[in-house]
């Protein structure tokens, strides 16, 4: 399965990786070359994330993960972007309650 990168998944993305570092420049950068190749079999909205790397350089050496944020609103929930090699590989959101996150809240609602 390889599908565009969905709206909602972008806007997450450029949200997270707003920040004025070189790290998150390159992987800001990847995300106009990332594709959906796998979702989380649980329910939640995480999704693997390929980049054609053809198109678009490696980030500079870095912790993984990358970022990591929260949602307290509309649900209590965190979110991080992962790399591998320096390329965008994984968007992840996971809830603190029992249920899934099952769509990405709205990316204003993001806390650091």
């Amino acid at each position: 399965m390889v599908e565009p990168l969905p709206p909602d998944v972008a806007a997450t993305l450029r949200a997270l990786l707003s920040g004025s570092d070189p790290v998150s420049g390159a992987l800001l950068a990847q995300v106009p070359h990332a594709r959906v190749v796998g979702r989380c079999g649980c329910g939640c909205a995480t999704v693997e994330l390929e980049v054609d790397r053809t198109a678009a350089a490696p980030a500079p050496p870095h912790d993984n993960p990358a970022v990591e944020a929260g949602y307290t609103h509309p649900n209590s929930a965190g979110v991080m972007v992962c790399t591998e090699a320096g390329y965008l590989s994984l968007l992840e959101i996971y809830s603190v309650a029992d249920e899934p996150v099952s769509a990405w809240p709205d990316p204003r609602r993001i806390e650091r």
